[in-house]
This record gives structure tokens, sequence and C-alpha cells, in this order.
């Protein structure tokens, strides 16, 4: 795991200087010096910088071909890059190495950009420079579970893994993106394909580029694709396949020359991959506040399997000091909460090991979420809204436009979502359940906070049509699966899972997100996943031959953590009304509005505390790069000390 950037721009004429000063904005993703490098000529430059996981004495970047026409810059891991390897080698390459990196070099000479992403396994945005034909390549990879950027403005293009990097380019423009306001304040997350920073956009999962003569041209090569559904197979052979699918895809992710563990909490998804793994070390936090234990559970199954177990209890007080560098990692604002745990479940897991491997998208690929359809338990109820999904669209309709005007009642939310079509409702992680007031801001309300140059007529199901599209006449399910796969997993949560680990230098590996258990999920049956059973039923039942019954049924918590107690805590309330108050503030938003927002709230006369925490959260990463930004700088452009520790100490990382 590493990070990558590069820029092609005839008018910057110390090429060195400049891409060794955008490295070392991105430190922190690659602390080893011996093994980062950087190339440049006339037209290009392209930086690395490297944490050692694969042939960790070799493996240095930029990698050349045999004549030094070609080299590759690369983050990520290719899983089957063995394999590949050896078909290379057949084939007449010669490898300068034993690192996974040098496959995509010489499969792009073998087999060209389609052919080379059309077989490899793994997490990836690498870069290449073709000196034969002046033309620079990048890929990202099936998902997006690694970041890549670019900036393309009046003859300069910038590209890399974080946006940071992009600061210090003597022609980069520093703008805010005013777009990208409001669609963060009805999400908690930029939705949008432009970042925060004017022009700076993020590359599409799943495409590879070419760029030459200051063209840029996209290629998509991989998509989820729903339209081959299996509806032969049995519940047992499918177990067998999810079974069989995720163990190949957890073996597959645990190759590495360093340690490697696993987050653990006390759900299926994490439980099943560490029954499967059964690192050394499994790692958990809590917070001081609850509101859930995340760890005594997870305790337990450590140690019904043996594995040792480390655990951290957070407490409110360290989470408002640490939150700034928490989004100064981020590059765009992020609002998730359940970022403070992962920060640090990431120190903690920092201390012991190199690599963890974590549970993220599973509730996507296997229909987890309880937006999906789980809004009762009543069979009664969740019969008789499975019954109306069965009439024809124009009854649906009827039905559905009835239960929306009438007054809430028991099982209303599940009739509703059975009744209506998904492109007409569903809006993602922005409500918690589709009859309710939405947990974020809605459009009318995120609009009456904002001051006028902000506001607009985007909702959060308008920005998903596109999406919609696509995936037109596919189970309705499946949609859902989709739209949440292209925003809330490639926006939000992959970018808090990539950023927050390698702010500590950790490569987290995601199996669940894997191509081979991809291409199995989509043909598995909505009934199978999500029914009067449970959510991701078939699912659970294949994690249940590994697991202890209980386990397997545990319903999702996610990361829960106490904002709700904190904005109740004089101290902190106080902390984000100080915030709220500065002058600079009142050209964004309405202060008496969001300030009045703040003090019911910490009243208990309202519960807003996504709607405070998303405004907050906005404050915080505005002021650290657009006000602060050169303190910032000083601060936070830098390894994290448990990290430096072992740089000092001489400890290869």
């Amino acid at each position: 795991m590493c990070g990558i950037v590069a820029f092609c721009d005839r008018d910057v004429l110390d090429k060195d200087y400049t891409i060794q000063s955008m490295m070392k904005m991105i430190q922190h993703r690659g602390p080893s010096v011996e093994g980062s490098g950087y190339y440049t000529n006339d037209v290009a430059a392209l930086g690395f910088r490297r944490l050692s996981i694969i042939d960790l004495a070799g493996g240095k970047q930029p990698i050349f071909n045999e004549d030094e026409s070609v080299l590759i810059t690369f983050n990520g891991e290719i899983y089957n890059y063995q394999s590949l390897r050896e078909e290379l080698l057949a084939a007449g390459h010669t490898f300068r190495t034993k690192a996974d990196t040098e496959v995509l070099l010489h499969g792009y000479e073998q087999w060209g950009m389609d052919g080379l992403l059309n077989r490899v396994r793994g997490m990836f945005a690498f870069l290449i420079w073709d000196d034969n034909k002046k033309t620079m390549y990048g890929a990202r990879d099936f998902f997006g579970i690694k970041p890549l950027y670019y900036y393309h403005e009046d003859g300069t293009f910038i590209v890399g893994s974080e946006i940071k990097s992009f600061l210090v380019h003597p022609h980069f423009k520093k703008e805010l993106n005013e777009k990208a306001l409001k669609p963060f304040l009805m999400n908690q997350y930029n939705d949008l394909n432009e970042t925060f920073f004017k022009n700076v956009y993020r590359f599409p999962a799943g495409h590879w580029f070419e760029f030459h003569d200051d063209q840029m041209l996209t290629h998509e090569y991989w998509d989820v694709d729903y339209r081959h559904v299996d509806y032969e197979r049995g519940d047992e052979q499918t177990i067998d396949a999810i079974d069989k699918t995720v163990i190949d895809s957890v073996e597959a992710h645990r190759v590495a020359d360093v340690k490697v563990g696993a987050f653990l909490s006390e759900g299926v998804d994490s439980s099943y991959v560490t029954t499967i793994l059964r690192p050394n070390e499994v790692f958990s936090v809590n917070f001081d506040e609850g509101p859930f234990d995340e760890v005594g559970k997870a305790k337990e199954l450590a140690d019904h399997e043996g594995l040792h177990f480390n655990q951290y209890s957070v407490s409110g007080d360290e989470a408002f000091r640490d939150f700034a560098e928490m989004q100064y990692h981020m590059d765009e604002p992020d609002a998730n909460a359940s970022i403070i745990p992962l920060w640090y479940l990431c120190r903690l897991a920092r201390k012991k090991v190199t690599v963890v491997l974590s549970g993220e998208g599973a509730d996507e690929l296997f229909a987890g979420y309880v937006n999906y359809g789980e809004h009762t338990r009543n069979k009664f109820i969740w019969n008789f809204a499975a019954d109306i999904h069965k009439l024809p669209n124009g009854m649906r309709r009827i039905v559905a436009n009835a239960v929306k005007a009438m007054p809430n009642f028991p099982g209303r939310t599940q009739i509703y979502t059975q009744a209506a079509h998904p492109r007409e409702y569903y809006a993602g992680q922005a409500y918690i359940y589709t009859m309710e007031r939405p947990t974020v801001f809605s459009s009318d309300e995120a609009n009456a906070v904002l001051q006028p140059r902000y506001r607009n007529n985007l909702t959060v199901n308008g920005l998903y049509q596109s999406d919609f599209d696509k995936v037109e006449g596919v189970e309705e399910l499946k949609q859902i699966q989709y739209i949440d796969l292209k925003h809330f997993m490639l926006s939000d949560i992959l970018q808090k899972a990539d950023k927050i680990s390698m702010a500590h230098s950790l490569e987290l590996r995601v199996p669940f997100l894997d191509r081979k258990v991809a291409e199995l999920a989509q043909t598995i049956p909505s009934a199978k996943l999500l029914n009067s059973n449970d959510s991701k039923d078939i699912f659970r039942k294949a994690a249940n031959r590994h697991l202890p019954e209980e386990w397997s049924k545990r319903p999702k918590l996610g990361f829960p953590t106490p904002i709700k107690t904190w904005l109740r805590e004089e101290n902190h309330c106080a902390q984000v009304r100080e915030l709220y108050s500065e002058d600079w503030v009142a050209q964004f938003f309405d202060q008496k509005k969001i300030l009045k927002l703040l003090q019911d709230n910490f009243e208990c006369k309202v519960d807003a505390r996504r709607q405070i925490w998303n405004i907050y959260t906005f404050l915080v990463w505005y002021k650290l790069f657009f006000i602060d930004f050169d303190q910032t700088r000083l601060k936070y452009e830098r390894l994290q000390p448990d990290v430096q520790a072992f740089m000092d100490e001489g400890v290869l990382v």
C-alpha cells in the first residue's frame, strides 16, 4: 500500500523539486524513504511513497520495463499476481523484482490496458508512463477501494491518491466548489463527481484513462451486472458457493510479507472474515460514553477462537481533540461519525501489524441495510407488503400514493417501500426509515440554513437518477444495492477506510469487495438475500458454518458513536458553539438558525445530532484548508507518532 502522484505540465521547469514536495504531502501513505522514488522528463513527473507489504527488500518504485521506456507507480495489491507473473514469464518478459507491481507493468505491455484489467484481481490505482507514446495511462479498481483524483486546467494535469498533494503544485488553483456544500449537508459526504475543490474530480471506479497532448480519454472496463440472476440454484448450493468464494477471497487477501491482523466487531461481517483468517491479532474499540458495547461480544468470539484481542476505549475529549486531523486526512469533509472509532482502531492496530482485514462491502453486496426493506419483524405485515409488491405497476403506484398520504401507522414504511418503485423514493443512508424525516438535512431544510448562493433544488434521490437508469429492469432490491455501491460505498465508506488507515501507514483490505465475490453475489435472487427471516439471509447461513449461531444472526450496528451524548455535554457543545460563532461562518450559513439548532438540541428539544455534526464537520474542514492551511501543514504533514517511532528504531515499514 502506497501513495502515488503525477503531473503533466511543460511549464513547470523544476519538476524534481515539485514532485518531491507533492510526495512529502502524502508521506503517511508510505513512510519508507528507501522504497520511495520519482521520475521526471520534460513533459511528466511521477512520484511514489511506499509502505512495504510484498518483496520488502525490492519493489522500489517507479519500476521500469526491460528497456526503461515504460514505467509504473502503483498503490494497492494484486491478489492473483503470482499466476499472472508465471504467464508473463512464459511470454518472455524479464522481472527485476518479486513485487506485484511489475505484473501490471509487463501486463500492460503484453495485453494492453483492457486486457490487463480483465485479468487482475485486487484493489489498485496505478499510473503508467509510456515514453514511446508520450502518454500517461491510469486505472482505478473495480469498486474504488483505492482513491484516485485528477485536475486538468490550463495545460496542467495532476493525478494522485490524495488531493492534499495537489495543493503544493505551482499551477494548481485552490478554490472551493460551492456546488458541493448542499449535497454534503443532505448526505454527510460529497456525492458529486467533482470534489469540494473546484475542478478536482474523483476518477471513477472500474475505469482507466489515457492522457496525451493535453487530452484525457476515459474508458470503462468493469461494472456490476445484475442481468444473470440464477433462479435454479438451490439454497445449499448457494451457501456452498458463497462460503467457497469468501474463503478463497480471504486466503488471497492474507498474502503479505508482514504481519496481518483483523478488525473485529460483534457483527457477522467482520466475524466471518476473522474466523476464516484466524490472525494472531484482532482489534476492537469502544466508547467511554456508550451507546453500545462493541467490545464485549467481539472479545467473546476472539476468546472462543483463541485469538489475541486488543481493545481501546475512546473518550469524547480525545475525539474532539483529534477530529480536525481526521478531517485533514479525509481531503474532503466527511461527517460519518464512524470515522472517529476507525481512527483509534487503526492507531491501535498499527502498533502490532501493517495489514488488517475488515468487513466492508457485505451489506451492499448481500443486502444488509435496514433501508433495503427490513422495516418490520412482523410476519403478517411482511407477507402483506410482499403481496402488494406482486401487483401490476399501476396498482402498486395507487397503493404507494395512498399509503404516503396516510398518517403513520405500524407497517406503513414496509408497505410503502414494497408498493413504490425505488427510484421514486430511495435516498440511501440520508434516511434511516423511508417514511420518516431524514436523519440529516432534507433539501428544503438545507436551503433554510444556507445562504442564498448555496441554495438549489437538488435532492438526494435526484442525484441517483442517472444510476437508476443503468439498472432499469433488474430486480428492485438490486437497483438499491447498485445505488449504494455507486454512492454511499464509493464516496463515503471506502474513502474513510482508505484515508484513515493510510493516515496511520496501515493497509486495510476488504475481502468482500472482491471481483469474484461480487460476481457471485450479483447472481443471487433477491428473495434469498432479504426475506422475513433476516437481511443477508443466505449470507448469514454461509457465515454460520464458521461462527457460533448467535453471531451469524446479529443485527448490523456499524460503528455506533455517541454524538448525541457529546453534543448535550456543555464542554463539547461549547466547542461546537465557538466554531459556529466565528465571523466567517456567516458566508455559508444563517448563524442565528444554526446556533438555535445547536441550543435546542443541547436542551433536548430536538434530536438534531447529525445536522449539527454535518455543519460542524464542514466548518472544521474549511478552516483547515482555506483559512489556516499554512498552520495545518505544519501540524499534520507528518507520520503518526507510533509510525515515526518505528522509523526512528530502524524498523522496516
